[in-house]
């Protein structure tokens, strides 16, 4: 697999949202269900699909305007993460592979403690291989970043290791998770050049409220109607339809 395509692709992953990964699905079905019915749309009930080159300009203006106010409302938050990104080192693959995962408190915060089965929190992030290269990060950049692109929202699913890893963890804090390759993505999926890898992470952990929730919220919504209308698909009457 590409590194590249895990940078930006909804599924199996850090980013992983899990609205995004049905919304990547019924994008594909439906193009797929366009190219079968030869141009029409079952998006919209049977009439053809098409491009509509200004809806897009219009929903790429309202993303990059969500886009920078998130950047804005995030930029104490990311002053204070990038610091750590000098951290990002080459590790040995089979000694964080046999030492489970380990933790290392780059900053403790000063919010309530994450306990066991505790996912009620939004987290920002950069992981790593071990040879350093970055494989997803919440960065705009992953080379030369200058503000926070999103934001995960726990709740909606983490690797095990990831979430052993986040336990005992203050909300305001940031710290440098280990994550052995069967605690990550084992057998199921190749990354970092192969199955079974172990990945590194700096997690900070914030709190599940507003108006960052919000904001994110609105920030993911936009990205889908762009990328629906990549496809001449109207995502909101396609989400008026499905209820």
């Amino acid at each position: 697999m590409n590194e590249n395509e895990l940078k930006t692709s909804p599924k199996q992953r850090f980013f992983i949202i899990l609205i995004a990964v049905i919304m990547l699905g019924s994008i594909i079905a439906s193009y797929i269900a366009i190219v079968i019915n030869g141009g029409k749309s079952t998006a919209t009930g049977g009439s053809e699909s098409q491009i509509d080159t200004t809806k897009i300009a219009e929903y790429e203006s309202i993303y990059n305007q969500k886009q920078a106010e998130f950047s804005e409302k995030t930029k104490d938050s990311f002053d204070k993460f990038i610091k750590y990104k000098s951290e990002i080192v080459a590790y040995n693959e089979t000694s964080a592979n046999e030492n489970g995962v380990q933790v290392r408190d780059l900053k403790i915060g000063s919010g309530r403690e994450l306990t066991e089965g505790d996912y009620n929190y939004l987290a920002y992030y950069v992981g790593w291989c071990a040879d350093e290269t970055i494989f997803d990060s919440s960065f705009n950049d992953d080379k030369n970043p200058t503000a926070f692109a999103r934001v995960l929202d726990a709740s909606l699913g983490m690797i095990e290791g990831w979430n052993l890893g986040v336990e005992g963890m203050n909300i305001g804090g940031i710290r440098e998770i280990t994550v052995p390759g069967n605690l990550a993505y084992g057998e199921a999926m190749e990354i970092c050049g192969g199955l079974n890898k172990p990945l590194k992470f700096i997690v900070m952990a914030v709190a599940n409220e507003d108006p960052l929730k919000s904001l994110a919220n609105e920030l993911d919504e936009a990205y889908m109607r762009v990328q629906y209308a990549y496809y001449g698909i109207d995502y909101d009457e396609m989400i008026k339809n499905s209820n």
